[in-house]
């Protein structure tokens, strides 16, 4: 394994007291560095300009997948997005999500599957080759990013935690600690949120678990240390901060539709023939860069059916009313 480290010569101590917590640093390098020698991938840490210690992951897979897009940049991933564990403003989670600890993590699983338990996060991905997979993601408020996100197939999850026929449905469920979590001590959704899937829908290919982005181990804000990426549904679907994954027969509940069945389906599939209740979805605004006010002046695009992965996951819904199933 190989790692870099820069040397404290390289700034000052009031640089790095700005950076961050050296408990922090030590932490999450410690973490990644486990998960390292379980994946056989070589990290390299560096230190940006933001709150967290960044974590080059070296050695990753690229694919296939956005070789074309532009990406948005790092800082407009990091810095305009949504986590109302951490606030409900766009810039909220990146102000206050240093107080999540990632470091250990563990998943619990659970449900109708022959190997459940509770699992270290790097026992749970070791053996699989991290990808870069560069996707388009659609927020149901109408704005949308380019995102080269690193992870692990989802299905390859699956089958090694070896579902049982009965189960038709993978649910998932985020931290719930209101000390790391401030958020959570209000009341604007039901805690601990929730998400799931159909077992199709989990076992397709776009499906993802996500523990990077542009090549750097995930920020706290965009649910580090490990989140679902589905491309083809609206962002609230990408459950973030992982720690339980439930085989089930029934259809879970997942927190939107929960709040607002109105607004917010189980799917969440991206279709712009279906309006939201306050707005069109017919077109969104792509964001390169930066968020806050540069997002309301990004050009707006058409929005494509199934955000325009039709090809990859159309038949998972062939002959059911995609209005009435939103």
């Amino acid at each position: 394994m190989l790692i870099r480290i820069r040397k404290a010569s390289d700034c000052t101590p009031a640089e790095i007291a700005q950076i961050a917590p050296k408990d922090m640093i030590l932490n999450r390098r410690r973490f990644m560095q486990a998960a390292a020698t379980a994946t056989g991938i070589a990290l390299m840490p560096a230190f940006p300009m933001d709150a967290e210690a960044a974590i080059k992951i070296e050695n990753v897979k690229k694919t296939k997948w956005g070789a074309d897009e532009k990406v948005t940049s790092l800082k407009g991933v990091s810095s305009y997005n949504n986590f109302y564990e951490f606030g409900t403003g766009k810039e909220d989670p990146a102000q206050n999500a240093h107080t999540l600890k990632p470091d250990p993590w563990s998943v619990e699983v659970s449900g109708f599957a022959n190997k459940t338990g509770k699992f270290a996060l790097e026992d749970l991905i070791k053996d699989n080759q991290l990808e870069e997979r560069i996707y388009r993601m659609r927020c149901v408020e109408a704005w949308s990013m380019v995102i080269p996100w690193v992870g692990v197939p989802l299905a390859s999850i699956i089958k090694k935690l070896e579902p049982t026929s009965q189960a038709k449905y993978v649910a998932f469920q985020t931290l719930q600690d209101p000390k790391q979590m401030p958020g959570e001590s209000t009341g604007i959704l039901d805690w601990p949120y929730v998400e799931g899937l159909r077992m199709d829908e989990a076992m397709n290919e776009l499906a993802i678990l996500a523990v990077g982005v542009h090549g750097e181990v995930l920020p706290n804000q965009n649910g580090a240390p490990i989140r679902l990426v589905t491309p083809w549904k609206y962002g609230f679907k990408g459950i973030k901060s992982i720690v339980k994954i439930h085989f089930t027969d029934q259809q879970p509940k997942n927190t939107w539709n929960e709040t607002a069945a109105n607004e917010y389906g189980f799917y969440a599939n991206v279709n712009p023939e279906v309006p939201h209740p306050r707005w069109s979805q017919a077109k969104e605004r792509r964001l390169s860069g930066e968020g806050g006010l540069a997002a309301l002046f990004a050009p707006q695009i058409e929005t494509k059916m199934f955000n325009g992965y039709t090809e990859e996951v159309g038949a998972l819904y062939a002959g059911m009313d995609l209005r009435r199933n939103f």
